[in-house]
């Protein structure tokens, strides 16, 4: 999930707003209306409001949509108004910055010129006759019934996303040039499968209702053939919600028909985020499981293989039983992602507790991978990489495949690292200790062997150890071999131990089979 107010700030990062006819109007008190275009070249709108309260030279309010509301606050004096945008103290890193606005009002005429960041735009707003930001009244949802299992994704789904890097900024020859890379980088060969677009390629809808892409992305079904020609697959995105996290069409109103839209496209893979359906509907299980099954029930009824990403963000425990049952392939079981060692490190290691819920077909999701991203060490993405296969999550990559350092590829393309997460015959990591700042987890593996990953979560190197005694009783007496899977090389055991330094945020991972 993107949070609202990202979303809200993302919607007025350009401004170029529509003048009106206005009634003569001499205080800022109520609705001024925004029609700002999106900042990606994409031709479509957001409208956002300025709801004003007017004290003396005092202004307040918020910027306004219907889901959500930034406060603000200025002055005016002399006909002259400067207000800004009051992220909450609270608000992720992105979020922090305000938008500030410059103008004059005078005879009930509102001009403003925006500044966000460095960059600064003009226009002229208009009074609003009505706020028009109340959701939709809630739609019949599906009575409840177990889905069948649609046999995809037997291991966890690898690919890459368009989001983390790209956000807003994605089109159809980014998409293309992504398929191209991650056959030109050897990534196929290694597993990575799926090119998903993200958030901001919808326009709107046709007069028939059908979805519509933005000029961003003027054949779906072209680009679906091209990155099929590379011998991959590709997913979209859309949300169950009136408008998706980034204010853009949903699929509230049209699920059946966006299904089959999706699956004359040639649409492999589709991730639902919840986004604004949380101010149609209630926030419990139930509802949330009819929401996703609506879509499930329509994705099936293509009778095109299409893997279903539920990005609900862990609520209602979706890992515990609804989300396989509305026909979900993963879900997402938590906030989102971001590229920092805090970030992960929390993410990561709040999975270890939920990872029994899973199993082939039906896997926990907690978010697309930064590796590559800049904003960690390279020991802080090997620790991403391998706590992710550990468990079983899928491995979606959310980097610049076109430009990617071989530090990066070596991370992402480690064969024995992937294989743990592809291994065969799911049976879920568990925490044998924890001492200090480092954690040592372990996973069974179909063939008998076991991944055992050091994971240092302090702020300087620490000796890791790992008891042999923690092994399974099949391993009891038996000659061990143990092999470092980011030396791609073997290791020696001490008595009944093994024992090392571990970097920073680093990690060692090993594979210990028994002869």
């Amino acid at each position: 999930m993107r949070a609202f107010p990202r979303a809200l700030l993302a919607g007025v990062m350009a401004c170029c707003l529509a003048p009106a006819v206005m009634a003569a109007q001499h205080r800022l008190d109520g609705y001024w209306e925004l029609r700002v275009p999106n900042p990606d070249g994409d031709g479509t709108f957001r409208d956002t409001y300025l709801q004003l309260r007017q004290s003396g030279g005092d202004v307040r309010g918020s910027l306004v949509r219907w889901h959500d509301a930034l406060p603000l606050a200025g002055t005016l004096k002399n006909g002259v108004i400067e207000f800004a945008t009051e992220p909450p103290a609270s608000a992720p890193r992105w979020e922090q910055r305000p938008i500030v606005f410059h103008g004059a009002f005078s005879h009930g005429s509102l001009s403003l010129s925006m500044q966000d960041g460095d960059h600064t735009y003009s226009g002229v707003v208009m009074r609003a006759t009505e706020a028009a930001t109340e959701p939709p009244k809630p739609l019949p949802l599906p009575a409840l019934q177990d889905l069948p299992d649609n046999g995809l994704a037997r291991t966890p789904p690898m690919g890459w996303n368009s989001w983390n890097k790209f956000a807003g900024k994605i089109d159809d020859a980014d998409v293309r040039a992504m398929a191209d890379a991650m056959v030109a980088s050897g990534m196929s060969k290694v597993g990575y499968t799926y090119i998903n677009i993200d958030d901001t390629w919808e326009l709107g809808r046709d007069a028939a209702g059908n979805i519509v892409p933005n000029r961003k992305f003027p054949d779906m079904k072209a680009l679906a053939d091209y990155v099929h020609s590379k011998g991959l697959k590709i997913g979209i995105y859309s949300s169950p919600g009136p408008k998706t996290c980034a204010l853009y069409e949903g699929s509230f109103g049209h699920v059946r028909q966006d299904a089959e839209t999706y699956a004359s496209w040639g649409i492999d893979y589709l991730k639902y985020d919840l986004c604004t359906d949380l101010d149609v509907y209630p926030d419990d299980a139930p509802t949330l499981q009819a929401i996703y099954e609506e879509m499930g029930q329509a994705l099936q009824a293509t009778h095109r293989p299409i893997v279903y990403s539920l990005c609900e963000y862990g609520r209602g425990k979706v890992w515990s039983g609804w989300g396989e049952k509305s026909g979900g392939n993963l879900w997402r079981t938590t906030g989102d992602i971001e590229d920092t060692w805090k970030s992960m490190d929390a993410i990561g290691f709040s999975q270890i507790k939920i990872a029994r819920y899973v199993k082939p077909g039906h896997w926990n999701d907690p978010d697309m991978l930064e590796i590559g991203n800049g904003g960690m060490t390279a020991d802080e993405y090997r620790t991403h990489m391998s706590l992710w296969s550990l468990l079983a999550a899928p491995l979606i990559a959310g980097n610049d495949l076109r430009t990617m350092t071989e530090e990066t590829r070596s991370i992402l393309m480690n064969t024995e690292i992937i294989a743990i997460d592809q291994d065969p015959k799911f049976m879920p990591v568990t925490e044998v200790s924890h001492d200090g700042a480092i954690a040592v987890l372990m996973r069974p593996l179909h063939d008998g062997s076991v991944a055992v990953g050091l994971f240092n979560r302090g702020p300087v190197p620490a000796t890791g150890t790992f008891s042999l005694a923690s092994l399974p009783a099949s391993f009891k007496g038996k000659q061990l071999s143990v092999r470092d899977l980011w030396q791609h090389a073997g290791v020696s055991l001490n008595n009944d131990s093994y024992a090392t330094t571990v970097p920073t945020h680093g990690v060692v991972m090993l594979r210990i089979t028994a002869r």
